[in-house]
């Protein structure tokens, strides 16, 4: 839909940006926090560029202050962050770590000192280590009643001042890689254990979001989902199956349990042929279905397209690019359904990422047409190689651009009559990218380190650091 006359952004919309504990905070081991299951993982040798690791990452647990300021000095109106599980129960369960506790306190309360809203994340990938040896995580029911006696501490601590809550980041992401492709932990390669631990963890956001209703009931809370929409790569009717099997068994498999309770019938009815269904047991879809989210958080940064893949000879699993060398990725997929393709008509990232500003705009509006929902996206972002200049100058222009194009889709979608709560760049700060390291900077502020040396983690403003400076000042007018 092209617009006459384009609907601005709501006065009271959350620009913001966003990061996660392990990739930022460092102080893996400080006041008692137990460990995660990434802080044994990074250690496995050839698991992350370069062996990086977050043991200190851009060190917020004691630049927290520093970084709030400078958050506030941007003008940002919220910030969202994920707590450490392990920071707040070393094991998982037992007893309560109150260093751990007070450590969010004092971020809570310095991030509502300069009037910025906190939006927590429960859990953003890092399950304590020591639930990953008692009964294997989120293979196991018993983390359906740790993982909500966790939520519940934070709601009673942090309830009355933090209202935007997001219960589990990109659960997609973390049971495929963790559980098919092996890149996350806990490393293992069994589709049918990957279904299996994603129907509990389907579960326990259900659980959490239930206790939400009762010690937050003024607040609101949903999951924050790494939407990829799918596009067919031509007209061909075999390329349309393509594209209809990929939204069924890699979109909306998540977001409709969040969403409705249930799973799509024609991507239920695959694992169930193919052997992978997992093990419902009674009152599963009644837990799920009363669950239901205030709002879908939405992690944007491509969208991938798709044409036939036969069963026979298919391609399955192909290659990630976690080194930054473009056109390395290899085409991927699942026989018999779909596999992926390049897109002539969109440019990529050194990381092969395709660049699709519309496809932000399609996936929302996909979103609130089938599930009447308001969308605040959680996450979005340019991850790449930036280079410090003489006189601490970043000139991340591409990155401005990046934003600048994702962000007109953002009001085009408003102006086409979907509810946008917010939008979290990511990040604010460089950090640890996962497994690329800290090669792939994605902040608007830049911190002095790389994989090989700490240096002194100086914090430096980016070019994007100003630019978006304006853009909230004019509440998106000035782009």
């Amino acid at each position: 839909m092209e617009h006459l006359n384009k609907k601005g952004f709501p006065k009271d919309f959350l620009w913001g940006a966003a990061s996660a504990a392990y990739q930022v905070e460092g102080a893996w081991d400080a006041e008692g926090k137990g460990r995660s299951v990434w802080d044994n993982f990074v250690r496995i040798e050839g698991t992350t560029f370069k062996g990086s690791n977050g043991d200190v990452a851009v060190d917020h647990y004691h630049r927290y202050q520093e970084d709030v300021r400078l958050m506030a000095e941007q003008g940002l109106k919220t910030y969202r962050f994920s707590i450490a599980w392990s920071r707040i129960y070393p094991t998982g369960n037992g007893a309560v770590n109150e260093a751990g506790l007070a450590f969010y306190d004092r971020l809570i309360d310095e991030l509502l000192k300069y009037d910025i809203e906190p939006m927590i994340t429960l859990y953003h990938w890092d399950i304590p280590q020591a639930l990953m040896d008692a009964y294997g995580g989120w293979e196991s029911r018993q983390i359906i009643d740790d993982f909500n006696r966790y939520a519940i501490t934070l709601y009673k601590r942090y309830g009355d001042r933090v209202k935007y809550w997001i219960s589990l980041n990109e659960q997609n992401y973390f049971v495929s890689y963790g559980y098919e492709t092996a890149l996350h932990p806990p490393g293992i390669k069994d589709k049918k254990r990957m279904y299996h631990a994603n129907h509990i963890a389907n579960l326990a956001n259900a659980k959490v979001i239930q206790s939400f209703r009762e010690y937050v009931p003024n607040g609101k809370i949903g999951p924050s989902f790494a939407y990829k929409p799918y596009y067919p790569k031509n007209s061909d009717p075999e390329s349309i199956l393509a594209f209809e099997n990929s939204e069924d068994l890699m979109n909306y498999f998540w977001m409709d349990v969040y969403a409705w309770g249930k799973y799509p019938i024609t991507a239920w009815r695959y694992l169930e042929e193919h052997g992978l269904a997992p093990t419902i047991e009674t009152g599963d879809f009644e837990l799920l279905a009363a669950a239901k989210p205030d709002f879908i958080g939405v992690n944007y940064y491509r969208t991938t397209t798709v044409e036939h893949n036969p069963f026979e000879n298919g391609v399955g699993s192909g290659f990630k690019n976690t080194t930054g060398k473009k056109g390395t990725t290899k085409e991927s997929g699942v026989p018999g359904l779909f596999k992926t393709t390049s897109n002539a008509f969109v440019e990529s990232t050194n990381w092969d990422w395709d660049i699709d500003p519309q496809g932000l705009r399609i996936g929302l509006r996909r979103i609130a047409t089938r599930y009447h929902l308001p969308v605040l996206i959680t996450e979005n972002g340019l991850g790449e190689f930036d280079k410090l200049e003489e006189g601490d100058v970043v000139n991340d222009d591409y990155r401005i651009a990046y934003l600048k194009s994702h962000i007109e889709a953002i009001q085009d979608t408003i102006s086409d009559g979907v509810e946008v709560i917010g939008y979290c760049a990511w990040s604010f700060t460089d950090l640890l990218s996962w497994l690329n390291g800290y090669q792939k900077r994605y902040g608007f502020v830049y911190v002095n380190r790389d994989e090989d040396d700490a240096k002194d983690l100086r914090r430096i403003k980016k070019k994007s650091y100003y630019w978006y400076q304006q853009v909230i000042e004019t509440n998106g007018e000035e782009l």
